[in-house]
């Protein structure tokens, strides 16, 4: 579905990401770990159109898609799920819904929100609820939530357990195991390495913008190397 062969690309010119080559496959959830500065969140930005390709190739669904402008690369259904969740405060679910449903027909929206409700319906619950007021949790579902709006093929996700209390670290593991439910293709972003681990079913490994090892997850978790700079073991 997805194909990355030898990615360069950076910030001005200073390269963020060197050579960064990786595959997903159609149903798949696949996890990008490494350290902080390793070029996780930039790879998800450099596939969304946000950052200039200087070198490589990445291919969706057979497309080459350097060179696409961002919104093009949303039609086509790459999906871009930032950190920090990004969500509109002082707007009230339903409405952060029907944002993310911008490149819907108009006439096709109100069904669209519908069917996040019955995947989520903590959502239904919470939908005339200002999302400001939400809980970490929901308002981690509520951003996952708008993505699905766009009607994803492959959603990305970036460092969604990010500055969640530990016990709401199992939610965002529930949403994004119901996102594969849905038949979305799930690339995955998390600095929490257990529990990008124990969701995905392949994870690549980068440090300073290189992939260094890649693999199933349970021999990832069994790596020495891994077992000492990612997981604490």
């Amino acid at each position: 579905m997805l194909e990355l062969e030898s990615v360069a690309a950076g910030y001005r010119r200073t390269p963020a990401i060197r050579e960064v080559s990786l595959t997903i496959a159609l149903g798949e959830i696949v996890a990008l770990i490494g350290s902080n500065g390793a070029g996780k969140s930039t790879t998800l930005r450099t596939i969304s159109g946000l950052l200039t390709v200087q070198r490589g190739v990445i291919r969706f669904l057979g497309e080459n898609l350097v060179g696409r402008a961002a919104h093009e690369i949303v039609r086509r259904g790459v999906i871009h799920v930032p950190e920090g969740r990004r969500i509109f405060a002082d707007m009230t679910v339903r409405e952060n819904l029907a944002l993310g449903g911008y490149a819907t027909p108009q006439r096709e929206v109100a069904a669209a929100i519908e069917r996040i409700y019955a995947a989520f319906p903590r959502l239904a619950e919470r939908h005339a609820q200002l999302a400001g007021r939400l809980s970490g949790g929901e308002q981690q579902m509520l951003a996952v939530g708008r993505g699905l709006m766009a009607r994803p093929k492959l959603l990305m996700l970036d460092e969604p357990s990010l500055g969640l209390a530990p016990k709401l670290v199992a939610q965002v593991a529930a949403i994004i195991r119901r996102v594969r439910e849905m038949g979305i293709t799930v690339l995955l972003v998390e600095q929490n390495a257990q529990l990008a681990l124990d969701i995905a079913d392949r994870a690549y490994v980068l440090q300073t913008g290189t992939v260094i090892l890649s693999g199933a997850t349970e021999a990832l978790r069994n790596d020495p190397m891994v077992r000492k700079a990612y997981l604490g073991l």
